[in-house]
């Protein structure tokens, strides 16, 4: 089976975004498949890239998998407008190439939504099958958010999400809530996978050195840390206020440490700094082999997100299935699935949303079990191990696009 793979966001291992795309890749090619990667240029993950001239199209390998990048530098300190434009040009070129490659599945993935774009077109003009995977439900999110207002901008989105739905093979989701999303505006028994993010558990089982990790820092701190992008949608201002209220109370020995980047990082940098917050410390993102060194002499994982209700069920975190392979105990801010199976399993603590106090009692209470913490720790390893391995989760979506690369129903519009 030949897939073209479009992920216009697409890392590996030595970048510093989510690598799903890469890892099921890799599995594809174990089961002696044929990918080709068309992605646009995150800064993030090939930041040599920055070197080439913008519209330029490069193609190279990596570890197997054929990559054929757009550049089309992209930065999540852009503004709206600015992305909007890069990912139009980008759906644009995967379009040329959905028309004329040879290929016997597409496979897209979002966000953005405009992913989509070349397998509609693969669908509809060439009946090629194409799946459609899908991250976050767009526009729900960023209309809940109100990042995004303009009623004509909001139907046209939701045009486009309901085509790509109604025009895919099958989709897959990455959340209970995505699945639900999906069969809202699909037809009835369309083909629905639900495969989260995933923990890989061997590149998360690593040690470390903490004194040269966090060498500004007490060893016998309790170092609580976010992964992951700084953007609006994260809500970091909650942790800040955790941090805030520590000070406030005197509790020593708790460190935030957030690790990342994104366009709400200078001024929650600032904010810290204007209140005074010694217990905050800021990183830069790092390749995922380095993060795992990271996490790996780290005592918490937080999981923050804005109190937004479409995000309770509709998203999957890399960064939380990250937490569990490193065995962390996890705090989490907002209900939902992810704060359900922490509570089922016993590994962490679901805290309410907007409640600074609650959030920093968890902490202190993290603080001074450290034999909880450490059962806490096992839990979520073994929740990993259990539910979300890699492995076991990469062989589901092998099979889910064995099975819909023969199929050639009738395209529903």
């Amino acid at each position: 089976m030949r897939v073209l793979y479009f992920h216009q966001h697409f890392s590996t291992r030595a970048g510093a975004g989510g690598i799903r795309s890469y890892e099921f890749s890799q599995r594809l090619l174990d089961r002696g498949h044929e990918v080709t990667m068309v992605c646009g240029t995150n800064m993030r993950a090939k930041p040599k890239s920055n070197q080439v001239k913008s519209g330029e199209v490069l193609d190279y390998c990596v570890d197997g998998i054929s990559v054929v990048e757009k550049v089309l530098p992209y930065s999540n300190h852009d503004g709206l407008f600015r992305r909007a434009v890069t990912f139009i040009r980008y759906a644009y070129f995967g379009v040329k190439l959905a028309l004329t490659r040879d290929y016997d599945l597409l496979l897209a993935t979002s966000t953005p939504l405009t992913a989509g774009i070349p397998g509609i077109f693969a669908s509809i003009f060439r009946r090629k099958p194409f799946v459609f995977e899908v991250r976050d439900l767009w526009p729900e999110l960023p209309r809940e958010m109100g990042v995004i207002r303009n009623p004509i901008l909001l139907f046209m989105l939701d045009a486009l999400e309901s085509i790509s739905y109604r025009t895919s093979t099958a989709c897959i989701a990455l959340s209970p809530g995505i699945a639900e999303g999906i069969r809202k505006k699909s037809p009835a028994k369309h083909s629905i996978a639900v495969i989260p993010n995933a923990s890989d558990l061997g590149l998360f089982n690593k040690s470390g050195d903490r004194s040269q990790i966090f060498p500004q820092l007490p060893r016998e701190s309790l170092i609580c840390v976010f992964t992951g992008a700084h953007g609006l949608a994260n809500g970091l201002d909650a942790a800040i206020d955790a941090a805030n209220v520590l000070k406030n109370r005197h509790e020593a020995n708790i460190y935030l440490v957030f690790v990342g980047d994104g366009r709400e990082k200078p001024r929650l940098e600032q904010r810290a700094k204007d209140l005074n917050l010694k217990n905050c410390l800021f990183m830069d993102l790092m390749p995922k082999e380095r993060l795992a060194e990271l996490l790996a002499v780290s005592d918490v994982g937080m999981q923050l997100l804005a109190n937004i209700p479409a995000f309770y069920y509709g998203t999957s975190p890399n960064k939380f299935f990250d937490y569990l392979a490193s065995g962390l105990p996890i705090v989490n801010n907002y209900p939902g699935w992810l704060a359900n199976l922490i509570e089922e399993h016993g590994c962490g603590h679901a805290i309410p949303p907007e409640d600074p106090e609650a959030f920093a009692d968890s902490l202190v209470a993290m603080r001074d079990d450290p034999a909880g913490r450490e059962v806490m720790g096992r839990n979520a390893r073994r929740l990993a191990e259990e539910s979300f391995s890699r492995d076991e989760l990469g062989i589901k979506f092998c099979e889910f696009l064995e099975q819909h690369a023969g199929d050639r129903r009738p395209v529903q519009t």
